[in-house]
């Protein structure tokens, strides 16, 4: 969420931050409500202001000054009454359109529609060229017995999968390393709740937009999350830290749940696009201060970079289009990893800044040194999401027998397999 009093001062940026990340929004509406919900406002604190000093008046007053008195303060407390229910409406749109206002992109995020207008930024490693006639992951999973699509399917429908033998080995060794190597890294572990109230939902901005999104369980009113980062930026909500607590840096571990609403058709072969599955997440408070927000941006993406790295998958990193970007990030980062079944390079990380934005809506602060107030900035970016790691982990590591190399690094993790032969 945007200060209200930024979008009263700078109406016509936030209006264009909304245009270059192509979303509907009339700054005018919002204003118009803001100002008759500020007249409302002063109106009914005005009335109550009289009607306390005339219940104060009336104790001394005396025979008919007295009954004057008391058909005065009735009427206004009458209008008083009138004025609170369209004071209460007033309040009601201006906190909807609020929550729809998106964040003002920074001045070096491309102007783009789609992920096509994405800008590669930065490339690590090569796609290997094999001599043989590689598979893809489904292929090298149904050959491997290690990956069971159409048994899930007829359990759980479309975008469903097992993982056996090696594989549940497999996503189980991507995960722990990550989740280690962040722990080296000074990140605190933990693993979240999957169910949460709506409020860390609307407090992280995947709600009201993005709501189609999210499994809900209406008769218990809470939703699946489809991050670690919604419980993890979420725990400290209606708090206020101390400016030593920052950074404060937290990895969390988590299954998570998306409907993928809008997507019938797309991606619709294999492990790439499905309703559940694993993540490694990263969050990060940190100051309100845009130069170390900056900087731990290109923190938390160097540490995704590292986990790729060490597992030898080639990847880019690509800064991402105004089209491309969610309603509440000011930038934002994506991994693509080399994914030889695709002959692409597709998305495996986000890393986003949103400066106070999250924290506006989670009410989170920290106090000053000087003894301020201030709301913190929040960052975070995927470790590692796995099955869909699994694709180029599968199919650039694979061998012309079929096999699959194990990266040294997840070995140990493995009981020691460095190979995953058909069974």
């Amino acid at each position: 969420m945007l200060d209200i009093r930024f979008i009263r001062e700078q109406p016509d940026i936030v209006q264009a931050g909304a245009r270059k990340k192509r979303i509907d929004l009339d700054i005018q509406q919002l204003l118009e409500v803001d100002e008759r919900r500020r007249r409302l406002l002063g109106r009914v604190e005005h009335l109550k202001a009289q009607r306390n000093k005339m219940s104060r008046e009336i104790a001394t007053l005396q025979a008919e000054a007295k009954q004057t008195a008391i058909a005065t303060m009735k009427e206004v407390a009458a209008e008083s009454k009138g004025l609170e229910g369209a004071l209460r409406d007033a309040e009601a749109a201006y906190e909807a359109l609020m929550l729809r206002v998106p964040n003002v992109p920074a001045d070096d995020v491309p102007e783009g529609e789609t992920d096509a207008d994405n800008i590669v930024i930065k490339t690590w490693g090569e796609p290997p060229n094999f001599d043989f006639t590689p598979l893809d992951h489904v292929e090298l999973g149904e050959w491997l017995d290690i990956i069971d699509i159409p048994r899930a399917v007829k359990l759980a429908g479309a975008r469903t999968y097992f993982l056996k033998n090696a594989g549940a080995l497999l996503e189980q060794a991507v995960l722990q390393f990550a989740l280690y190597h962040m722990v080296r890294k000074g990140f605190a572990p933990f693993l979240v709740p999957h169910l949460v109230k709506d409020e860390p939902m609307v407090g992280t901005a995947y709600f009201p937009v993005g709501q189609e999104q999210t499994y809900r369980l209406p008769e218990d009113n809470v939703n699946l999350i489809g991050t670690a980062e919604v419980p993890l930026t979420a725990y400290r909500a209606n708090e206020i830290l101390a400016e030593s607590d920052l950074p404060s840096y937290s990895v969390g571990l988590s299954s998570c749940y998306r409907r993928e609403a809008g997507t019938y058709g797309k991606d619709t072969r294999g492990l790439f696009r499905i309703h559940q599955f694993q993540k490694v997440e990263q969050v990060v408070l940190c100051a309100n201060d845009s130069v170390v927000s900056a900087r731990e941006h290109e923190h938390i993406l160097g540490n995704a970079e590292e986990i790729l790295q060490a597992l030898g998958l080639p990847y880019r990193v690509v800064l991402v289009c105004g089209g491309d970007l969610g309603v509440p990030q000011v930038k934002k980062y994506d991994i693509e990893t080399w994914m030889p079944g695709r002959q692409a390079y597709s998305e495996t990380h986000s890393a986003s800044k949103f400066h106070d934005f999250q924290a506006r809506r989670l009410n989170l602060r920290y106090r000053t040194k000087e003894g301020a107030l201030r709301f913190v900035h929040t960052l975070n970016n995927t470790v590692v999401a796995s099955p869909r790691i699994l694709i180029p982990l599968l199919e650039v590591h694979q061998r012309a027998d079929g096999s699959v190399a194990i990266p040294e690094v997840l070995q140990p993790f493995m009981g020691g397999m460095k190979v995953i032969e058909k069974r």
